[in-house]
């Protein structure tokens, strides 16, 4: 199974170095500032398979969350303590985030999370979101029109008053570098930050349903979605293993002034490479998204056998729109040749399944690249852009 970025990364070191670097990092985290009461013990680890970015460990009367910070690696983002509802609250408890589990009322920030939750079984603990708008997701878009589910607005400006007024047990958010959540960190209202989208593999991203189950209950559900996941994943990319020839792949385009591309050690840049592709941007060490200019796109994605487009609109993006949009677009190899698929991401729930489930994405990709290689296979988020 292609667990890693790549066998050699662009550092020079290979991938099993890295984990063992990881792995100190994780123990000298530990060691360092971990809050934990001396004289504790040791708890019972958690085993993570993919995850970089958070780590579990039960003890007797809690178990303990943690969240590294895929921007500093010797620093945490956030601890949480999980404690039984149904028990009395221990003395003594290590700092950090004090979460009586299993959650019963939650605010979602993102499709992303919404999605998950839905597919844990517990969608019906969401009492309000952010952006309904982008959500996919009927039993979400029921609930705001309803007003069973509060629209508590834009994700980077909630209505705080709204928010308190529900009174959720967490906050389910993805943090970004550098970025605060405003007024609502002076509430006394914790905040789950997901920092799943910064895994540097497909399996990486989605063995965070193990971390969303933690907080419901529901270990016993993830673990055995994510193995089905992974099952299907690793067999869609024995597949891939023997292609003669590997397509190269440009994705996304320009927003205002940026346009930005998947960096090279992103698990989206990790599925192209599953699916049998050479993603232009492979090189870059970058575990999110990359701010660039058009014309440095242009350079080295004028001649990508394909482009890959997300969007969310209420009409159908074509290459008549996309020209009209920005004209030139259509001097890249890809318009010309019509070798263009898009997503219209408000009408497929590409954001809503695809952390869960990258074997789904991962199918449509090897489709594009490399059409009959899965017997029968239609796609099901992408479509050759029309005219």
């Amino acid at each position: 199974m292609r667990n890693f970025v790549s066998s050699t990364g662009k550092y020079g070191y290979s991938d099993e170095i890295d984990s063992i670097v990881f792995s100190f990092l994780s123990v000298i985290l530990l060691g360092c500032g971990s809050g934990r009461k001396s004289g504790e013990g040791a708890g019972e680890a958690f085993r993570i398979e993919y995850a970089r970015h958070y780590r579990v460990e039960h003890f007797r009367d809690y178990t303990l969350v943690d969240v590294l910070s895929p921007w500093d690696s010797l620093r945490l983002l956030r601890r949480y303590v999980l404690v039984d509802r149904e028990r009395p609250l221990p003395v003594g408890l290590p700092e950090g985030n004090i979460v009586r589990t299993p959650l019963q009322r939650v605010v979602v920030y993102s499709a992303v999370h919404c999605g998950m939750l839905d597919e844990l079984g517990v969608g019906d603990r969401i009492v309000g979101v952010c952006e309904p708008r982008y959500i996919d997701l009927d039993f979400i878009r029921d609930g705001v029109a309803r007003g069973a589910i509060a629209d508590l607005g834009e994700a980077s400006s909630p209505d705080v008053e709204k928010v308190i007024d529900l009174a959720p047990d967490i906050i389910i958010a993805s943090p970004f570098k550098n970025v605060g959540y405003g007024r609502i960190e002076k509430t006394a209202i914790p905040i789950m930050e997901c920092v799943d989208y910064m895994e540097v593999t497909p399996l990486g991203r989605a063995e965070w349903m193990r971390f969303m189950a933690l907080f419901f209950d529901r270990g016993q559900r993830a673990d055995s979605l994510f193995r089905q996941t992974a099952a299907a994943y690793d067999s869609l990319c024995r597949m891939t293993d023997t292609v003669g020839v590997r397509p190269t792949v440009l994705s996304e385009k320009k927003y205002g002034s940026a346009w930005y591309v998947p960096g090279g050690r992103s698990y989206i840049a990790n599925l192209y490479r599953d699916a049998g592709a050479d993603y232009i941007w492979a090189d870059d060490p970058t575990t999110g998204s990359v701010p660039l200019a058009f014309e440095t796109v242009f350079e080295k994605g004028q001649g990508a056998d394909f482009w890959l487009i997300k969007y969310n609109a209420p009409q159908e993006l074509t290459y008549a729109e996309l020209q009209t949009e920005y004209e030139p677009y259509r001097h890249f190899d890809a318009f010309k040749n019509r070798n263009i698929f898009v997503c219209n991401t408000g009408e497929t729930p590409y954001y809503e399944e695809m952390p869960m489930h990258p074997d789904r994405v991962l199918g449509d990709l090897i489709e594009i690249f490399h059409p009959g290689t899965i017997p029968g296979y239609r796609l099901r988020y992408f479509n050759r852009m029309r005219q």
